[in-house]
């Protein structure tokens, strides 16, 4: 029998994970909700979207839900689950919560309340209950709580999707691996000479974009490394589901392709260079990207073939992620509230602490923009730029004008990923505009 399932998404990523289910499993019916995508799966189809989505943060499986009024309903609706249909009295559990106007004070007594329905649960079953372990749990329970309605879900990815199994060398801001997977589909980036052509990341950091890309390429599946929550539950530790799990395994190692297009990333720091070239050896993807050092405001574009074109992947320095460095640092104020390309939040790296907020200096982007037209327009195919902003005015700052702006969310920050053209005679064009 199907499972109801839930992939949670970053903001404004949901109609492109939508997509990419379809293509993962031509089968199943996706549908895009409000942060993240909903469908019916079986175990098999679970172990097919961990292993392989780029895009999703989890696989939530849906085991309950109904409307609530207080904390003893989520109580009840916990205990009509059959527990033991997933672990013995001897694993251990954990339960997260969230919620969406929900008229309960405390989310933390909620998802107390939904522990001990399930040790009751297993207790009244088996005359023992499970442990609770808050570090590596074999059951991962996720209560989310709305305003009327409530659900129950397992968690069937562990650690977030985000987290691939290759990077140990990181900067201050790093970009989330499923994030840069957002940016290159949203720009349509499938490694082909037809669908992106080449792809440069100027600021490259520890290399998220260019490996994503890189492993996008060569048809690598993006959770061949890591190990999933689902491996230690019962419905998915038979023989037979572990030799599925092997042979999707084994096709998505069968499957690897040379790149068809060449890929390029730099960066102003030679120690975040380094860090990026040992994250890539680690993803496999090594050979597939030129690493170099340099400013993106002087190092010219990379030499391409006259008839493929290129892609710039940009997620540049701005107010709360980092502080841009280089030709650009050179002689600017610090603390300039307006600056283009800075903006407002509460930034949080991936371990939950306060990013730096310094503010990025207010001529990069136009000076960003001059080396743009100057250097990049003269390609006889072009190449097209695509920039991840928290600022809404920056195509006004580049003198550039967007074709496209994609509403994306970094983390807490709302961002657009705004497209710019940069063709024989666009410098003219904007100049005239």
């Amino acid at each position: 029998m199907p499972l109801p399932l839930f992939l949670p998404c970053a903001a404004g990523v949901e109609a492109l994970l939508a997509e990419e289910v379809a293509r993962l499993l031509p089968d199943a019916s996706a549908r895009a909700a409000r942060g993240g995508v909903a469908l019916a799966g079986d175990p098999h189809e679970v172990m097919v979207l961990n292993l392989e989505s780029r895009l999703a943060q989890r696989v939530l499986i849906e085991v309950a839900e109904g409307p609530y009024r207080d904390e003893t309903d989520l109580y009840q609706l916990a205990h009509g689950v059959a527990w033991s249909d997933w672990i013995t009295p001897r694993q251990t559990l954990r339960v997260d919560s969230t919620s969406q106007r929900s008229p309960l004070k405390s989310l933390n007594f909620a998802a107390l309340r939904v522990k001990d329905a399930v040790c009751d649960r297993m207790r009244d079953e088996h005359g023992e209950r499970p442990n609770v372990d808050t570090v590596r749990p074999d059951l991962r329970i996720v209560l989310h709580v709305g305003p009327e309605r409530a659900g129950v879900f397992i968690d069937s990815s562990g650690e977030s999707l985000f987290k691939r199994g290759w990077r140990e060398d990181q900067g201050d801001a790093p970009l989330k691996e499923t994030l840069a997977a957002a940016m290159l589909a949203a720009a349509g980036w499938r490694g082909t000479p037809a669908e992106g052509g080449a792809l440069h990341d100027p600021c490259c950091g520890s290399g998220t974009i260019a490996i994503e890309a890189a492993q996008i390429a060569m048809d690598l599946a993006p959770g061949r490394l890591r190990r999933f929550a689902f491996e230690r539950l019962l419905p998915f530790a038979t023989p037979e589901r572990r030799a599925d799990l092997q042979r999707l395994k084994s096709k998505a190692t069968a499957r690897v392709r040379e790149p068809q297009v060449p890929i390029f990333a730099s960066d102003i720091s030679f120690r975040m260079v380094d860090f990026a070239r040992r994250n890539a050896e680690r993803a496999g993807v090594a050979e597939a990207i030129v690493f170099h050092g340099g400013d993106a405001l002087e190092r010219p574009p990379p030499p391409l073939p006259p008839e493929l074109p290129g892609t710039l992947m940009v997620n540049p320095p701005y107010g709360e992620r980092i502080e841009v460095a280089g030709k650009a640092r050179q002689g600017v104020p610090r603390g300039r509230d307006d600056a283009p390309g800075t903006g407002r939040g509460d930034a949080r790296r991936d371990d939950g602490e306060p990013s730096s907020d310094r503010d990025a200096p207010s001529d990069f982007f136009p000076r960003l923009a001059a080396h743009w037209k100057h250097a990049y327009t003269a390609h006889p195919a072009g190449w097209t730029a695509w920039i991840l902003s928290p600022d809404m005015r920056l195509p006004s700052a580049m003198r550039l004008k967007e074709s496209r702006r994609v509403p994306m969310w970094n983390g807490p920050i709302e961002c657009r990923l705004f497209r710019f053209d940069l063709i024989a005679g666009s410098a003219r064009g904007a100049a005239k505009a």
